[in-house]
């Protein structure tokens, strides 16, 4: 992996937030989100490992922007293939590192399946087709989740009272898609139609999504926010101090319960107690039509040393034992809506998600 610096990344967009992921110049590049908000830099990802790698390490995170970056990584390990390579075996190869990356979020799935379609519609067209063809799509898939963040947007800004304070969880902003965000589209959406709201941030331990990328994302883009502990958020709510809960999601079965960042559960327990709103923002991409209900959602356990240290120093005895699932299930009975860019999808959920699901 090799590391760019801001000036040489060349990866401006249209949308005022830096984009997670590229393609440039026969490479895939990322924004390093390990490092923010104390320095921003890029690694320049040369092959299929490196890709997968990045995945596993967070390096990029956040269930869409990792459907595109398998995409992509599947792009680059044929692109990298010379004349009279084994391009079925390869192919498979690459396909199977990068099923393995991560298991809980459904978009890297989604798009490693949506490639796999492509290639075997293609494969018998010559492998320099067959480069550009996969590239294209890898760089459709990009584009489109840009087009669909914003959607959710639109949609889910109809549901801000003017002047709310909205609390949020993880980060589910540009960084964690295309470049607009599922949770913090709608937040953007609401804030480019004036309605003067403002942002509590849970830190999200351990990795602290909230605290580094989400304060990081919206003080960017100039939307007020505030960074609260996660276990403030109760109180605050007793206090009268949140109108409003919005996450994105990493996965949600038919039934709409929903897989999210670890913390999220409890964040819903809180807001059906403290009787408000509490919504889940993300695409169709993210709904897992094959499964049930949340029981059948796989849970990712990561790294004990994520829990024992902070910012590489250990906060605790370096041999305690730790339990560290990424993600908690969200029963759809404690979700008030679920905000798609077909629309937003209300109880009865396995009904209505049906529908949806039929209408694609």
């Amino acid at each position: 992996m090799e590391m760019a610096g801001r000036g040489d990344s060349g990866l401006e967009k249209e949308v005022s937030m830096l984009p997670a992921i590229a393609w440039k110049n026969g490479s895939l590049v990322m924004v390093d989100q390990r490092r923010l908000p104390w320095k921003e830099s890029y690694l320049t990802l040369k092959s299929v490992e490196e890709v997968a790698r990045a995945i596993e390490d967070m390096v990029i995170r956040g269930a869409p922007a990792i459907g595109i970056a398998a995409a992509y990584g599947l792009a680059l390990g044929m692109a990298n293939l010379k004349a009279g390579a084994d391009v079925e075996s390869e192919f498979d190869s690459y396909y199977q590192r990068l099923w393995r990356t991560r298991p809980t979020a459904r978009n890297l799935f989604w798009a490693l399946e949506r490639m796999k379609r492509v290639y075997e519609e293609n494969k018998m067209a010559g492998l320099a087709r067959l480069k550009r063809i996969l590239l294209a799509e890898a760089r459709a898939i990009e584009k489109e989740d840009l087009g669909i963040n914003q959607k959710i947007g639109e949609n889910g800004a109809s549901l801000i009272p003017e002047g709310a304070t909205i609390l949020t969880h993880c980060n589910a902003g540009a960084l964690a898609t295309a470049g607009y965000g599922t949770a913090l589209g709608v937040v953007r959406a609401a804030q480019a139609r004036k309605k003067k709201i403002k942002v509590l941030a849970c830190e999200t331990r351990p990795f602290l999504q909230g605290a580094r990328l989400t304060v990081w994302e919206l003080t960017h883009d100039r939307i007020p926010v505030t960074l609260i502990t996660d276990n403030m958020a109760g109180w605050l709510m007793r206090q009268g101090e949140i109108n409003l809960v919005i996450v994105g999601a990493d996965r949600i079965a038919r039934n709409g319960d929903t897989a999210n960042k670890i913390g999220t559960y409890s964040l819903a327990v809180l807001a059906r107690e403290h009787r408000l709103p509490f919504y889940v923002a993300a695409p169709l991409s993210t709904f897992d039509f094959s499964l049930k209900s949340g029981q059948d959602i796989p849970i990712e356990e990561r790294k004990a040393d994520e829990v024992r240290r902070v910012g590489g120093r250990l906060i605790t005895l370096p041999g305690v034992p730790v339990k560290n699932p990424a993600f908690d299930v969200t029963p759809a009975r404690l979700i008030s809506a679920i905000i798609t860019e077909k629309g937003i999808i209300r109880p009865p959920y396995t009904r209505e998600i049906a529908k949806i699901r039929k209408g694609q």
